[in-house]
């Protein structure tokens, strides 16, 4: 069986003065990903990114930010070093998440992108993790990437059986503004 990696975390701030990191979490189920023991594979951002693995040996929650201890970071100083690694667990390709509404990026890059009465907009390229949202990019038939927000006002549907998604356009969002210049 095929096996993917998936974004769960980025090392954030260094916290106190054992080694703890704030994690800034990517994942909708950390509860499951960040279990005590659990050898999680870590990345430097960048295309030639230091790729290394690390081990929880803690997880707590703190004023709702989750506060992490590795083995291979053992104070400080190390820690700071560590901010921006970017955190993967191993899955394999057909694992979904737990909530039937959630879904693992792989899922949906690929997806074809219709509207609400069937038209095809183009295929989601790419998923954006932001800070507010998550964002589709959606490169439509003419080579243009859109961003959708990822919420359920704008993507009604996902039928990843189907291999598509349904997206309530609007001018300016996927589907161009009307072309209003005026000739003369």
């Amino acid at each position: 069986m095929d096996r993917i990696e998936v974004l769960i975390g980025r090392i954030g701030k260094a916290h106190g003065l054992r080694g703890d990191v704030t994690i800034d979490v990517r994942t909708d189920e950390p509860e499951r990903r960040f279990v005590v023991g659990s050898r999680l594979h870590a990345a430097r951002p960048g295309p030639v990114g230091e790729r290394t693995s690390l081990t929880l040996t803690q997880a707590k929650w703190h004023s709702g930010v989750l506060l992490a201890r590795f083995q291979e970071i053992p104070d400080r100083s190390a820690a700071e070093a560590a901010r921006g690694i970017q955190l993967y667990v191993e899955l394999a390709s057909d694992e979904s998440p737990e909530d039937p509404e959630e879904y693992y990026d792989h899922q949906l890059v690929g997806l074809a992108a219709y509207d609400v009465n069937g038209a095809p907009l183009g295929e989601v390229t790419a998923v954006q993790h932001g800070a507010a949202q998550d964002l589709l990019t959606i490169r439509t038939p003419d080579g243009r990437d859109a961003l959708v927000p990822f919420v359920k006002a704008l993507v009604p549907e996902v039928d990843l059986a189907s291999g598509r998604l349904q997206i309530a356009d609007r001018p300016g969002l996927v589907t161009p503004f009307a072309d209003d210049t005026k000739s003369g």
